[in-house]
């Protein structure tokens, strides 16, 4: 087994296709629910990253063929960013236990060290093999979400009209594809400040409240192969940006979005701006993604709310996701002596 530095840039059509196979294999392992991913704009997806943030990519590869020609068995990956670097790890189901992922941790690991950065975040599954993985290297648990899924096929379209109507006097619902227009991202970015102040999770993917960098990173959205859709409560007395949420349809697997966030401002809670805003981006994906079938999001067991909201229009909490912590040169070193 060969593990060695890749760049998804430069790597082979035979080398993506690879790996999207394992990304499947480990799929059909630990989420078999889940849609598989296609081999569309992957390359894409791994090679860009967000304003400030750096990719690290190796793959374990059959060490018999040639670089580029070989099947890829295992990825790992570092996001560094901010002051902590982000480890995703994938290992076909096969060849777990092994001791492939301990090797695979061990390298990005000691990447993140020469960059100078003292903390590693990973998320984890909860009831896969990823967590008493994680847990055996030191990686300490910090912050529970808990995943929904709505399958559009159940959705009660009639009382889901009621919800996105639902919204008090004062306020307008506005609908933008694509991400938000140039003359409401200042208001834009300012609602999603002030929800980074009133979370307590790791960040391990921060949000954009700068302006020009909000307008970059969906600009990356786009060049990953992630279709932004966002709805919109405009308070409008003042002109500012009162609740918002955020769905991003992916190439990979167009059949599933993804829930990023949905915010109200403190000083507009009470007049039904979650439930409307969430509701209308139900019926907007509807005619907008004819083959979405799944939207999935993710909640703190203790937004007691938004959980509320989401069972409302129809989601089914399904699996706990858990994000770790570990200290690198601890890390480092108990990874060295084992």
């Amino acid at each position: 087994m060969r593990v060695r530095e890749w760049d998804p840039r430069s790597a082979s059509a035979a080398e993506v296709r690879s790996l999207v196979e394992t990304v499947n294999a480990v799929l059909a392992a630990d989420l078999p629910d889940d849609p598989p991913w296609r081999d569309v704009q992957v390359r894409d997806y791994l090679a860009e990253t967000m304003p400030g943030e750096r990719r690290i990519t190796w793959v374990a590869e059959d060490d018999r063929l040639p670089e580029g020609e070989s099947k890829i068995f295992a990825h790992v990956s570092i996001l560094l960013l901010g002051d902590i670097g982000v480890l995703e790890v994938l290992v076909r189901p096969e060849l777990r236990r092994r001791g492939l992922g301990r090797q695979l941790v061990a390298v990005a690991a000691r990447r993140a060290y020469l960059e100078g950065f003292s903390s590693i975040g990973v998320e984890a599954i909860g009831g896969t093999t990823a967590i008493p993985f994680y847990e055996s290297l030191g990686f300490e648990r910090e912050y529970v979400e808990t995943r929904g899924v709505l399958n559009l096929d159940s959705v009660d379209w009639l009382a889901l009209g009621g919800m996105a109507s639902g919204i008090s006097p004062g306020y307008r619902i506005e609908y933008h594809p694509g991400g938000p227009p140039d003359h409401l991202l200042e208001a834009y970015a300012r609602a999603k400040a002030e929800a980074q102040h009133d979370d307590e999770d790791l960040e391990l993917a921060p949000r954009s409240s700068d302006p020009q960098r909000l307008r970059d990173s969906i600009e990356t959205l786009h060049r990953r192969g992630l279709k932004p859709y966002i709805v919109l409560a405009i308070h409008e007395a003042t002109g500012a940006v009162a609740g918002l949420t955020e769905v991003v349809v992916p190439a990979q697997h167009p059949e599933r979005a993804d829930q990023y966030d949905t915010i109200v401002v403190r000083e507009h809670r009470g007049y039904g701006i979650d439930r409307a805003i969430k509701a209308r981006m139900l019926f907007e994906l509807r005619a907008a993604e004819p083959t979405l079938r799944q939207v999935q999001t993710w909640n703190a067991q203790h937004n007691e709310s938004m959980l509320k909201v989401n069972a409302e229009l129809g989601y089914q909490s399904d699996r706990d996701w858990y994000e770790y912590i570990a200290d690198v040169t601890q890390l480092v070193q108990s990874l060295e002596l084992s």
